[in-house]
Order: C-alpha cells, then structure tokens, then sequence
C-alpha cells in the first residue's frame, strides 16, 4: 500500500481509464488509485473491475447518480482518509494532467513541506494550455484571475484541478460543508484551505485538452463559478 492516493473522477470514460491507470502505475514512485465512477453507461465500471485483477492497488467506489465532480472528491477525500492516506491527488481521467507530473507535486508536499500542492496552468501569469481554442482559454484564465481579484487569495491557478494534500488539511475541512459541486468546488477548497493558513506550492505543468471523449464543461458550471465566488467572498464561507 502506498501513503499517496490520486483519485480520479470518471463519467464515460472508457476511452480513457485504462491507459491513464496503467500510466500512473508506472511512475517511478508508487502510487494507489481510486476511481470515483458515477454510474457511467458506457462500460468504464467494467474496464476498471477487469484492471483490478491485475493491481491490487486499484480501488473502484461506483455511485448511484451523476452528482457533480465536487460531491465525487469529496466522497473520495472521505475514503482516502479512512484509510489512513498521507497524501491525496485529484487527477482527471482524460490525459489533460500528465502523469508525469504526479511526482513533482507530491515531492512538492512530502519533500519541500507545502500542506498542497496545486499543477498550475498558470504560474507567473505564463499560460501552459494546449489544444483549447481561444473562448475556452480567455474563459478560464480570465477565471483565475477574477477570482484572485475577488478573494485576495494568492494563488495563480484557482480553478486548477490538478491539486496534492495532505491529510491534515482534509481533516480541517469540514467535508460536508462544501457548498459547490462543480468548478467552483476547486476555487472553495483552494479558499478553504487559504483561510487555515495552510501553506501551498504551485507547480507549472502543461495542460493538454483532452483527445479523447467528451468535455463535461458546461453553462451551468461556468455561472456556479463567476456568481459563486461572488456569494463565497460576501458571505464569508465558514472554515
């Protein structure tokens, strides 16, 4: 059993699952998996229950409902922290974060002593996204920077899904507090673990739209983040 966890969140990805769990699996440093599926209609489950046959380390937690990317970290958080992780990673399914990059933003919290560690598309305002067209790139990076303006929190890649923490910082969250479920859910844990005081590191690494599958991005998770962070900053979101 590894101390490091990266979970990652799957809606009909069976063009994706395999090849993205053999690649963490072969990263010099090892690490488990747990993949949070929402009851995709495609055949993903099936996919992942055959690979653990072969990993041990592969874990497989299926919802009932398609609920939001948020509520399936957070059920993530939960059973990483039940059993006994150190280190937890949100990872997308779609290649859009290289596997590669798993080491250096765990070396970033077990090595230079960041509570997390966030794989920053952004850092220094130097833009690292491949394949977006051009609405898609303005909209996020434009993103991140209202909502640094908004909350005063000093971190360049806010909406970033591509984050380590440690265990403590989750055990200081208060889980079930979490009002967002979609993009905004990044920017509340980022805020969230701010206001603690908790210290982070940004990493640059390399975005690249996904080849395969389809995008979840829709209108709605776009309004949750432009009017959420609004209502998160004047309202105060409790620690």
């Amino acid at each position: 059993m590894s101390n490091t966890l990266v979970i990652i969140p799957t809606y009909n990805e069976k063009e994706n699952i395999e090849a993205i769990i053999k690649a963490v699996f072969s990263q010099e440093k090892q690490f488990d998996i747990l993949v949070v599926d929402d009851n995709s209609p495609d055949g993903t489950v099936r996919i992942v229950e055959n690979l653990q046959q072969k990993f041990p380390n592969l874990f497989l937690e299926v919802r009932k409902d398609k609920n939001g990317l948020g509520t399936a970290y957070i059920h993530g958080f939960k059973w990483a922290l039940n059993n006994k992780y150190d280190f937890i990673i949100e990872m997308d399914a779609d290649f859009s974060h290289n596997p590669k990059d798993l080491i250096r933003l765990y070396n970033a919290c077990a090595i230079d002593g960041a509570d997390y560690s966030i794989g920053s598309r952004y850092l220094n305002n130097k833009i690292n996204v491949v394949n977006w067209d051009f609405k898609r790139l303005f909209l996020s990076y434009f993103a991140s920077k209202y909502v640094k303006i908004i909350t005063q929190i000093p971190i360049f890649d806010t909406t970033a899904g591509f984050v380590c923490y440690k265990r403590t910082v989750l055990e200081n969250i208060e889980l079930d507090k979490i009002k967002f479920v979609g993009y905004a859910f990044q920017i509340e844990m980022k805020f969230k673990a701010w206001l603690r005081n908790f210290k982070f590191k940004e990493v640059s690494v390399v975005f690249t739209d996904r080849k395969k599958g389809t995008s979840k991005m829709s209108g709605s998770i776009i309004s949750e983040a432009v009017f959420g962070v609004i209502k998160m900053k004047l309202q105060g979101l409790p620690k």
